[in-house]
This record gives C-alpha cells, structure tokens and sequence, in this order.
C-alpha cells in the first residue's frame, strides 16, 4: 500500500521499492480496495521480501531511506544495513490485516492504516506534485 501511496504523491521524483521481510504473492484485496478510494491502483502490486530483492540484484546501499511499517521490517532492515549507511526509520503504522467483524469494520481498518502511511509522507516530504 505504501509503494502505491507514494508514487501517487511523489511520482518519479522518488524511486520507491516496496519490500517486507516476507513477500505476499497477492496483495490484501482490502488495501486494494481503499486505495482504489484515492485513486491508487494496486491490483497488480506485487510485495517482494528483503531477500528477493537481494536475489534479484537490487543493492540496497542505492536507497537512501528503508521506511519499516512494522517492528519485524525494521529488524530485518537494521540487520541488512548494519555496515552501510543507509537509514532506516520506523513507522508505528496500524496493521488492520484481521481487524473488524464484517467487511465494512475491515474498510474502516484499512482506511486509517492508509491515512496514516499518508500523514507520514506528507509529513516527511510534503504533499507531493500529484
């Protein structure tokens, strides 16, 4: 969702690599849906793992931010980047993956999750040129 988010704001000016410590083939048709909301396409989103990237050739020291949406991505991320100097940032996002009763308690989970990585990067890099 963030990867998606942030092409939307930030278009080419950034180079965005969504990556988690374990890949989902599929991404969650929630997210895909809320983000649908704001005019974000993810339905063809893939999520890749720390490891795929490295397997597929992607340096890491070329980032110059990892932004870590849970506490087990932030370890990983540390671990991967003790001897260089990359950043690495955590962000205490919601993960609303199991949150509500029903479908619409579910969207209501999703939504915040999708405002808050929103707050963040605007916070952190204004509100984008999209």
């Amino acid at each position: 969702m963030a990867e998606g988010i942030t092409k939307k704001l930030y278009g080419t000016e950034a180079y965005i690599q969504s990556a988690g410590v374990r890949s989902d083939l599929d991404i969650d048709g929630f997210a895909v849906a809320v983000c649908q909301e704001i005019d974000v396409e993810l339905s063809r989103h893939r999520s890749r793992s720390f490891d795929e990237m490295e397997d597929w050739g992607d340096d890491l020291s070329s980032f110059d931010l990892i932004v870590a949406l849970s506490p087990a991505s932030q370890r990983r991320a540390l671990e991967l980047t003790r001897h260089g100097h990359l950043s690495v940032e955590y962000w205490p996002i919601l993960d609303p993956t199991g949150l509500g009763e029903g479908r619409e308690e579910r969207l209501v989970s999703y939504r915040q999750a999708r405002d808050q990585i929103l707050g963040r990067l605007r916070e952190k890099w204004g509100n984008g040129t999209t």
